[in-house]
């Protein structure tokens, strides 16, 4: 079931469920279809919130990774969530630590992150991979290891998306912009407990880098995921939720 956008002011996301508000942050190439296997589990018993990232809109000047905490924070103020569970993939957990860090007065329980931020010395595989994708079809693997996970569909809308100039601009800026934000300083002052869920074949955030996301965040727990890539949601659904579920149950 493809899920509802909804559209108030400004902003275009999914409102899914009711209960402890889980928000949902996308991808620098991200479609809300990639979390349609989490809002279908969780929103039996959550509010599972997806704002859509303006990735692709926002002016070019704002088009870096404070624009989109900005964009969050004003998201967040617009709907009145608060008590957040925050779960965001790739750019998108970026997105939700600097949103965490900015934002220390809000009483999130737990935030869970996926694969989130880089530090500076693996970034550059972001944008290498983004490269190795128009080697299509030897690309299986950057991205996602299994085929029925929609690698054509992905494939598709990323050509489609870079053959807009403006479009590509946007990207490389968000791009350079979390290059430059180095996290590693800031890692240890996220205080709740987080949940890293890594694919152990990872080739865009490799697993050293769990480990060493895992080193600096506190109260956190690393978790592998094997034969599984950068998108262990829509690689391995069923295990992706069994991990967060337990966590959530464990920590709460």
């Amino acid at each position: 079931m493809s899920l509802v956008v909804r559209e108030e002011k400004d902003f275009k996301f999914v409102d899914e469920g009711e209960g402890q508000v889980l928000m949902l942050l996308h991808g620098l190439f991200g479609a809300l279809s990639n979390w349609e296997g989490v809002v279908n589990h969780y929103k039996k018993h959550f509010r599972v919130v997806i704002p859509m990232l303006p990735i692709y809109e926002m002016p070019i000047k704002e088009a870096g990774l404070i624009g989109l905490r900005e964009f969050t924070e004003r998201f967040v103020a617009m709907k009145q969530l608060d008590n957040m569970i925050i779960m965001g993939n790739s750019l998108g957990g970026h997105v939700g630590i600097l949103y965490t860090l900015a934002n220390p007065e809000k009483s999130f329980q737990v935030s869970t992150y996926r694969q989130f931020g880089f530090i500076r010395k693996y970034h550059g595989r972001v944008i290498s991979a983004q490269g190795k994708l128009r080697l299509h079809p030897r690309t299986r693997g950057v991205y996602l290891l299994r085929s029925e996970c929609g690698f054509e569909r992905l494939v598709d809308e990323v050509f489609e998306t870079t053959k807009s100039i403006p479009k590509c601009m946007r990207i490389v800026a968000i791009a350079k912009s979390a290059q430059r934000n180095n996290l590693a300083l800031e890692l240890p002052n996220i205080k709740v407990p987080t949940l890293l869920v890594w694919g152990l074949n990872d080739t865009i955030t490799p697993p050293m880098v769990g480990h060493e996301f895992n080193r600096l965040i506190p109260n956190s727990e690393l978790k592998f995921i094997d034969k599984c890539c950068h998108a262990p949601m829509m690689e391995h659904p069923e295990k992706f939720n069994r991990l967060v579920e337990d966590f959530l149950v464990h920590r709460n």
